[in-house]
């Protein structure tokens, strides 16, 4: 502890001193009736008091200073996907207990945390080896997220290497300043094995239209063999053909023709005949669904000068095979037939365009007015009542989206929700905006770190017709920072496609509807669903309850009661086994009674069984890059010697330096308080109060 004086100059000190000697001389210089020494006394008492309260008026800072010496972390990571299980290496198996023995033998020198990995990063070290995906860059990135100004001596990561999820490891190990020791699971040694590795195709296709699948078939170490695809669909057989394998590491690319002959959610599977002492039998099986549609919806994209932005939400909106977008200068509007277009989508009108595009404000198709640096803001507020913006100046300002917890109007996943509160601001018009009451708002503009009321993105029903406004520019933005980031533009093509189908929905005005988010989910994934209930003037409402009944193939059913949601009705209905289900729902209002069918598949995700042989070559390449080492699973008991050893992981101190008033100090109070207290007993003892 020392003191520091600041701004002020620590020669006030002398001044304080004479001050007190001063004052205690005026005091006691003639003193009439004391003696002595009780006259030096309290001249002692009152110049010390006195100096210590002018040392207080100056402000003097007192400097305390610690040392909190930090242990280096040691971070355990498991594969715990099924991968580990389906294909291990017999001759060195990784002991369950393993992480639990390194943790004993580094002893508490050392801060160990333990976590398993598959999809996502878990607490702990639970190994079923279950999970159905691994991504073993996001394990390190969350790591590194929450050990960020840690001191981290080091990671053990332990996997077979092989992953479908997410990026290339190797990029993300590098944002891990730490040494970094791989367990090499699995085995690197081919065995006999077919297998499916991969399936291209569209999750849509046309009734009555040929559509093509592209198979990658795989064989390892059945060299002379043929290999037998066939192909059924909902259980009947539509396509047969042998491949002779002609190399032990066989690989090769099946174009595939099938028809769409029926509507709705068709089953299709391919499957590769076994051949003897394989490996595994899961591999060469591969389901996939399609949807077969009549038609797709059009939507008409409508502007006034090329932008960036143009591409993106065409493309966007396209990834939802219901939907084709048509892009076109409001220019040319006197060419195009309004009435073939579910829904039309204004880019940014300008000046005057506004009385061209009269033929589709007076119709009756939902509409969606984007705004930003070329829109003409005061035509747009006439618009529409959805969303007001008070623009004085021709000034932009960016802004960030910020999703809304209690948006009903349709279901963004969790994943979504976070990448867009994280992407690059978009450019909005200076000004105030507002929404209407009845408005459902998605995305509020968040300036800075400062979080506004104004909307960004909202929704609304405006006399039956569903009318959105996004009120800035720059979406082109969005998706370079997420395929940046992530690696895919899985969040604004959810964003767009999901408005999209929101806006178009209540074309045919049905009374009552129920709708997934998606008509397929992968295994493990959250069924979501949505209702609307609309009443005689075909106003939205959610008084009365909806109930669901969700029946598998094979009997089974499954009840809930949707959640009232904004105007609407939200369903989360957990995950649900591997099939196909169909589902009525009920709701009533007043005497009348309304029901929903529909159908939803779970489908099985196989791709952990889709890779057979380690990958052990890019473990080595993660270790070696970060300064540690690729152990093999009898090697595990070097890792302690290992991580003493490395001089790079060692205890680190660090330095707080703290500041704080002198006035701050209560002894200083108490002292001052006993120097007067004694000085009044000692005059009142010699009688001079």
């Amino acid at each position: 502890m020392s003191v520091t004086w600041g701004s002020v100059s620590g020669w006030w000190v002398p001044a304080c001193l004479v001050l007190g000697l001063l004052y205690a001389w005026l005091m006691y210089s003639q003193p009439v009736q004391l003696a002595k020494a009780p006259r030096y006394a309290l001249f002692a008492f009152r110049a010390i008091a006195v100096s210590i309260l002018a040392v207080l008026l100056v402000s003097p800072l007192i400097r305390t200073v610690t040392y909190q010496p930090q242990k280096p972390v040691i971070l355990i990571a498991q594969d715990n996907s099924e991968s580990i299980k389906l294909f291990p290496n017999k001759q060195a198996a990784l002991k369950e207990d393993w992480a639990s023995s390194l943790q004993k033998q580094l002893g508490d020198n050392y801060e160990v945390h333990q976590y398993n990995f598959d999809g996502e990063l878990h607490d702990g070290t639970a190994k079923n080896y279950k999970d159905k995906q691994t991504n073993i860059s996001n394990a390190l990135q969350q790591l590194n997220e929450r050990f960020v100004n840690r001191n981290i001596g080091a990671l053990v990561l332990a996997t077979d290497g092989l992953y479908n999820l997410g990026s290339d490891p190797q990029y993300e190990a590098r944002n891990i300043k730490t040494t970094i020791y791989t367990v090499a699971q699995g085995d690197t040694v081919p065995r006999r094995d077919l297998l499916i590795g991969n399936i291209n195709y569209n999750k849509t296709a046309f009734l009555g239209n040929d559509f093509e699948v592209e198979l990658l078939a795989e064989a390892y170490q059945s060299q002379g063999e043929t290999m037998r695809l066939s192909v059924t669909e909902d259980g009947r057989q539509v396509l047969a053909q042998n491949i002779s394998i002609n190399s032990a590491a066989f690989k090769k690319v099946i174009p595939l023709k099938l028809n769409a002959d029926k509507k709705g959610i068709r089953k299709f599977a391919f499957n590769l005949a076994p051949v003897a002492n394989e490996l595994s039998v899961q591999n060469n099986t591969e389901t996939v669904y399609i949807e077969v549609l009549d038609a797709r919806q059009k939507v008409l994209l409508l502007y006034d000068n090329a932008h960036p932005d143009i591409s993106v939400i065409k493309n966007a909106i396209q990834t939802n095979r219901n939907f084709e977008v048509k892009a076109s200068l409001i220019t040319d509007i006197g060419s195009l037939k309004i009435s073939d277009y579910s829904m039309s989508i204004l880019y940014q009108p300008g000046t005057g365009s506004y009385s061209a595009l009269k033929p589709v404000l007076d119709s009756k198709m939902p509409l969606w007015f984007i705004g930003g640096t070329q829109a003409d803001m005061q035509a747009l507020n006439a618009g529409q009542n959805v969303v007001k913006a008070l623009v004085g100046r021709q000034e932009m300002q960016e802004v960030f989206a910020q999703p809304l917890s209690n948006f009903s109007a349709f279901t963004l996943s969790d994943s979504t929700q976070n990448k867009l509160s994280k992407l690059p601001p978009l450019l909005v018009p200076f000004g105030s905006y507002s929404a209407a009451t009845s408005a459902n708002v998605l995305l509020k503009q968040r300036i800075g770190n400062v979080a506004t009321t104004y909307p960004l993105l909202a929704f609304d029903d405006e006399s039956g017709r569903r009318v959105g406004v996004l009120a800035g520019e720059g979406v082109w933005r969005w998706q370079l920072a997420e395929y940046r980031e992530y690696g895919n533009h899985h969040a604004v093509e959810e964003l767009f496609s999901q408005s999209v189908q929101y806006l178009t929905a209540n074309a045919n005005r049905q009374r009552f509807r129920v709708y997934p988010s998606k008509n397929v989910f992968d295994e493990g994934e959250n069924i979501l669903l949505n209702a609307e209930l609309y009443n005689e003037a075909l106003e939205l409402i959610n008084t009365p309850d909806v109930s669901i009944n969700i029946k598998s193939q094979s009997g089974k059913n499954y009840s809930f009661l949707f959640t009232r949601s904004g105007q609407g009705y939200q369903l989360n209905a957990g995950s649900l086994p591997v099939g196909e289900y169909t589902y009525q729902a009920v709701a009533k209002n007043g005497k009348q009674e309304f029901r929903a069918n529909g159908q939803l598949t779970v489908k099985q995700l196989n791709l952990e069984t889709r890779q057979s042989t380690a990958n052990h070559k890019l473990l080595r390449a993660i270790a070696e890059q970060s300064g540690g080492k690729m152990l093999q699973p009898a090697q595990v008991g070097q890792l302690a010697d290992l991580i003493r050893k490395n001089e790079n992981i060692k205890t680190v101190v660090y330095e707080d330096k703290r500041y704080s008033d002198i006035i701050d100090l209560k002894w200083i109070f108490v002292f001052i308080v006993f120097l007067l207290s004694a000085e009044w007993f000692l005059r009142k003892r010699e009688g001079e109060v």
